[in-house]
Formats: C-alpha cells, sequence, structure tokens
C-alpha cells in the first residue's frame, strides 16, 4: 500500500500532529513524515513511546485533534502506563492512533528478541483496550477506509486505536538519506575497543547494529565471544545491565557500550549511573545524532552536551573523541582514571551493507558470559 493512501485517511479525520520512535518496518512512513515535514510543528521524534503518549495527549488538550503516535511494537510496554493511566476511556478518554511496526508476526522471521513480541502483539493491544486493525501487502485503499471509519467512530468514544503493519505493507518512492559531519565509522571505533580492553574487562552493548559490528570485530580476530553481552533488545537499559555487573565485579573494568538513541529513550539512567560513582564503571556512549539501526532518523544529540549531563550526573572522568587517533590515546586514560568515566565516541552514520547478525543465540551469550564472569 502506498504510504499516501495513510496519510489522505489519517488527514480526513483532522489529524496533523505526528510522534513516535523510528521503526524500520515503518521506514516509508518515517522517512514520508522527514520529507514532508522533518521535525517541528507537525512531527517531534521523542525520547521513548511513553513520551510520545504524552506528547499525544498533549497536543489533543490543545487543540481537540488526536495525534497520531508510530512505534515498534517493542515499544508497547514503554507506552502501557500513560495508555492506562492517562489516556484510557475510564481516565481522561484522549483519542490516539497508534501505528505499529509488527516485528516478529508469527510465520515471519525475525530476530530472537522480536519472536515473543510479535506473538503477543494483538493479543496485548487488545489487552489494553485498543480496537487494532492490521495493513499488509494486500490490503487495499477501499478496506484503508472501512477501518479509518471504525477509527472514527471510536474516537467519538474517547479510544484509542492501532494500525498493525506487517512487513513491507506500507510503500514510498523516497529514498532519504541521514548523514552527519563525523568521519570515524562507528565499526571502526568499536573495533578499537576489541584491540585495546583487557583480557579480564567485561563488555556490555546496547541493541542494534553496535552489538552486530561488535561480534563480528571478535569473529573478525578469531576470538571468542564471552567476554561480551550482547543486549539484543531491551533499548536503553545496557547501563542498568552493565550497573549491575559493575557493582557486584568490583575488581574488574566494566564497559558500557551505549548508542545515543538508547541513552536518550531512558536518560535517568544516566544519572543512576552516575551518582553511584564506581571506579570500574566505563559508560561508552557512541554518538552518530540518529536512530541509525531502524532507518537513520535522526535524534536530538546534535543540540544537547553529553558532557555537561555526564558531569551533572556525577561521573568523574569525562572525555570526547572523534577521531581513531584520538580514541587510541584516551584508553591509557582511562586506565588510569580513578572513579567512574563518561565517553562519548562521535561517529559517522552509517554503516557496511553486508554486516552480519550474532550466529549464536541469546542464551549461548549469557551462559558464556556467566561462565566469563566467574
Amino acid at each position: 500500500m502506498k504510504i499516501e493512501n495513510l496519510f489522505m485517511e489519517i488527514e480526513k479525520l483532522g489529524m496533523d500532529f505526528y510522534t513516535g520512535v523510528p521503526d524500520s518496518q515503518l521506514k516509508a512512513l518515517c522517512d514520508s513524515l522527514m520529507s514532508k515535514y522533518g521535525v517541528g510543528e507537525h512531527h517531534v521524534i521523542a525520547a521513548n513511546e511513553g513520551a510520545a503518549v504524552g506528547l499525544a495527549a498533549g497536543h489533543y488538550l490543545a487543540t481537540g485533534k488526536p495525534a497520531v503516535v508510530y512505534l515498534q511494537n517493542s515499544g508497547i510496554g514503554n507506552a502501557v502506563n500513560p495508555i492506562c493511566s492517562l489516556v484510557n476511556d475510564k481516565v481522561y478518554a484522549i483519542p490516539v492512533l497508534f501505528v505499529v511496526g509488527w516485528r516478529g508476526e508469527p510465520g515471519v522471521h525475525d530476530e530472537p528478541q522480536h519472536i515473543y513480541q510479535g506473538e503477543i502483539t494483538r493479543e496485548l493491544l487488545d489487552c489494553l483496550g485498543i480496537k487494532n486493525f492490521v495493513i499488509s501487502k494486500e490490503s487495499t485503499a477501499e478496506e484503508l477506509a472501512e477501518d479509518f471509519a471504525e477509527i472514527q467512530k471510536e474516537f467519538a468514544l474517547g479510544h484509542q486505536c492501532a494500525l498493525v503493519v506487517r512487513k513491507g505493507a506500507l510503500e514510498t518512492d523516497l529514498k532519504m538519506k541521514y548523514k552527519n559531519d563525523y568521519t570515524m565509522s562507528r565499526e571502526d571505533a568499536v573495533k578499537l575497543f576489541v584491540d585495546y580492553t583487557k583480557e579480564r574487562d567485561i563488555v556490555v552493548s546496547t541493541t542494534g547494529k553496535l552489538s552486530r559490528e561488535l561480534f563480528e570485530a571478535r569473529e573478525e580476530r578469531g576470538q571468542g565471544h564471552e567476554k561480551d553481552f550482547l543486549t539484543v533488545g531491551s533499548m536503553g537499559h545496557s547501563s542498568m545491565i552493565a550497573m549491575g555487573i559493575a557493582r557486584e565485579k568490583k575488581d574488574r573494568k566494566v564497559f558500557c557500550l551505549d548508542g545515543d538513541g538508547a541513552v536518550l529513550m531512558h536518560l535517568g539512567s544516566v544519572a543512576v549511573a552516575g551518582t553511584e560513582k564506581m571506579d570500574n564503571f566505563i559508560h561508552v556512549l557512541f554518538n552518530n545524532g540518529a536512530h541509525e539501526t531502524v532507518g537513520g532518523l535522526p535524534t536530538i544529540s546534535e543540540k544537547i552536551d553529553y558532557l555537561k549531563i555526564a558531569e551533572a550526573c556525577g561521573y568523574e572522568n569525562i572525555f570526547t573523541v572523534k577521531t581513531e587517533e584520538e580514541l587510541k590515546g584516551i584508553f591509557a586514560k582511562i586506565y588510569e582514571a580513578k572513579g567512574s568515566v563518561f565517553l562519548e565516541v562521535k561517529t559517522s552514520l552509517g554503516s557496511r551493507a553486508d554486516l552480519g547478525r550474532p550466529t549464536t543465540t541469546p542464551i549461548q551469550n549469557k551462559e558464556a558470559f556467566m561462565e566469563f564472569l566467574k
């Protein structure tokens, strides 16, 4: 289905504000929003899905018009609280249209972190009282119009509705390209961490391409993967996983390799980790200013100062680098530092087209990692 058909039905209901967290399955929608609106009056890329629901509620209160919230189905969890305690018809009865990318749909091959979420997506929406409609490659404009007639009735009752989008269901002719001005690739930076970290160091890496690059760097060097916990899902929680380990393994350095979109999603965790003041905790922020793994849409990272945030949150040693030479020179300072470390690594936007995926399962990763921690 052409994305224009979806926009037409949305506009018929008077909706003109979009917010959410990008998803690769919704790339046609996300790229079209960037082409049509950019980020501004009609479109805000939220820090997380729950925050997007809050924005949608505020928009409705100010204008009387429902908003569109787009998200990957894994983000429903972040949105459950405001769905139940804010917009539900037993509370403020605020209509919202959710557009949900259906990762892990039963019968469609996907990554391990999406399998269970995919199985329960529609069941979970039903449990939340959100009437939901599926958009597939075979959906017609007439069927979509019928769905929106039902959505309009639900909105009149203060209910929320969801369009659950199957893989490849939405199409656009747009070919959006996103970039920044930095020259060091994230993959090259990741390789330096593999080369410069020490034998007993522990690594926790964030979800997405960074973990895939870390896995491939180990493979390229003929190394095992037991040192690394590859957080394949749970976006934004790698720092807390790393903190939980660092508190128990005080005699070993724990590196958290994080991403800017993930850090923004749960920024409060930076405060919790920073105020803990752990001597063995190194929080590394790979900042390319984008949600690259799910399409490349921008984050707000170019507009904020992570170094000041880290300082305010209690990190005791704070660094930033943007070239390989600068990064090579920082490792000695990390190992000499007394107290917690926050390192921002500014990288270019983009990755290899043939970037592989881990060939081990999450369970195998967990078991080897826990053995290494012993």
